[in-house]
């Protein structure tokens, strides 16, 4: 707990609070059908526990007990408050990853006791117990055991999204608090990845509830969950395609870091800067995961590049130069067939174009070159100039992104680089290399690993001596050198 800021803790605390608020009525006053209860929380327990018994031999990725529908079905046949106790032992005993464990445990019970009391009481308000038949308000509904529908479906759909919005603006807030993202980003993000699933969980979770209350009970209830079982199994499977693209681009990034020993780790830290933008920019989670990539594959390309070229210690010539800016266009070919990058491949070509026109491969100006592009431009920049290499020291970050804003509008995109000035200003700039280990977006708030204070003003392609003086450069070029060449 101390690990975490005051204002997460005490966000953590009100939670909890709230949690027992929700419960308390269950557990005090109100009638409690408690052998439902104790069998639908069973249940919940046993959707977490399946990670032990990984479906069809695949390993179940964390937190799947949210797609099985026993907390929605308890939501349709349980008052709220018992419905939020039913959520409690799945939180519970879910796995938990990251320090500090305890407290993440008692956070996800009360994120899903609260969310479940939202969604009762929602179901509740839309006359949801009369509709599914032989509920606590079942006087002017249909005979016990018969749902009325279609009119069920919408107190079931609006509980759902109850459900959904009540767990993404919880977990927005701590997100806001703990690692300091604002919350209107988080939110945006958390709801694309969340509403959809829950919906059609909050549907299997009524299909439960009316088999429930029909004259077959809870045999047929209990059939409903073998569906979900098998989307468990799709889940995992999804997650192991996941882990094999993540294992494509380690092998592509470890390839270029034998090849061009100067640059070591560069990759991975332009896909944190990159990702930093993204953040900045408000770009949704789908798109920031790609613009991370995107940062990191950006010099893949060098495999096609002579390594002499890339290791030589001396000035390069003209023509030499020129085959190493052919690496943007190799990059793009070598990656063409890998379908999962989408976007990113764009990013790859043009990452090296200028906002004024005179980059390459083509020469595109402003608007023309695709947005990710210009994100990494500013990041692959960036990092050259805070980066130690052979042929360059490295520098202050202020200094380097006092140069980023001196080029804004000629090379870079000042939209970019306002971004990345705001969140290097709020989190600071604390790269972590992890070449050997999944590839992850690192909080910018993590404690530096070593190395990252500074970089040269201006970066010059590999293979420039540090005494060697660089090629002249166009009239309207940044200062002797231009700022992020051959990164």
């Amino acid at each position: 707990m101390r690990a975490l800021p005051p204002g997460a803790r005490g966000y953590i605390l009100c939670a909890v609070l709230a949690a027992m608020a929700c419960v308390a009525p269950a557990l005090t006053g109100s009638p409690t059908p408690w052998a439902a209860v104790g069998l639908l929380a069973l249940l919940s327990l046993g959707c977490e526990l399946v990670r032990l018994w990984p479906p069809l031999g695949s390993r179940v990725p964390e937190g799947i007990g949210a797609f099985f529908p026993v907390v929605p079905a308890a939501v349709f046949l349980l008052p709220p408050a018992a419905a939020a106790l039913v959520a409690l032992p799945g939180g519970l005993v879910g796995t938990v990853v990251q320090r500090p464990v305890a407290v993440r445990r008692v956070w996800h019970c009360a994120q899903q006791s609260i969310a479940a009391w939202t969604a009762g009481q929602t179901f509740g308000l839309l006359r949801g117990p009369s509709a599914l038949g032989g509920g606590p308000s079942a006087g002017s509904g249909p005979p016990a055991g018969l749902a009325d529908f279609p009119y069920v479906m919408l107190p079931a759909a609006a509980s759902a999204v109850a459900f959904c919005l009540v767990l993404t603006a919880l977990d927005s807030g701590i997100l806001a608090t703990a690692e300091r993202r604002p919350a209107a980003v988080a939110w945006r993000g958390l709801v694309t990845l969340s509403l959809v699933p829950h919906c059609v969980h909050g549907l299997a979770g009524l299909m439960m509830a009316v088999m429930w209350r029909s004259p077959y009970g809870l045999p047929a209830a209990l059939l409903v969950l073998l569906p979900m079982y098998i989307s468990c199994w799709v889940f995992a499977q999804y997650h192991r395609e996941r882990a094999a693209h993540q294992a494509t681009i380690r092998a592509l990034v470890q390839a270029v870091d034998i090849k061009d020993r100067y640059t070591r780790g560069h990759s991975e830290r332009v896909g944190q800067a990159s990702a930093m933008i993204a953040r900045e920019l408000g770009m949704a989670e789908d798109r920031m995961e790609v613009v991370r990539i995107a940062g990191i594959l950006h010099d893949v390309g060098k495999l096609g590049v002579p390594t002499r070229l890339l290791r030589k210690d001396g000035p390069l010539t003209p023509q030499e130069r020129r085959i190493i800016e052919l690496h943007p266009e190799y990059g793009h070919e070598m990656v063409r067939g890998i379908g999962f990058l989408g976007e990113a491949r764009a990013a790859i070509l043009h990452h090296h174009e200028r906002v004024d026109g005179t980059g390459y491969p083509y020469g595109l100006t402003g608007e023309q070159i695709p947005v990710l592009a210009r994100v990494v431009a500013v990041a692959d920049a960036f990092d050259a100039m805070t980066s130690t290499r052979s042929y360059s020291r490295a520098r202050p970050v202020p200094t380097a992104l006092a140069e980023l804003e001196r080029c804004a509008g000629a090379q870079f995109d000042p939209t970019m680089v306002r971004a990345l000035t705001g969140a290097i200003g709020r989190h600071g700039w604390h790269p972590v290399v992890t070449s050997d280990e999944d590839l992850q977006v690192i909080s910018p708030s993590a404690p530096p690993a070593g190395g990252g204070g500074a970089g040269p003003a201006l970066s010059a392609l590999p293979g420039q001596g540090p005494r060697q003086a660089a090629p002249p450069a166009p009239a309207d070029a940044p200062g002797p050198r231009r700022a992020g060449d051959g990164t």
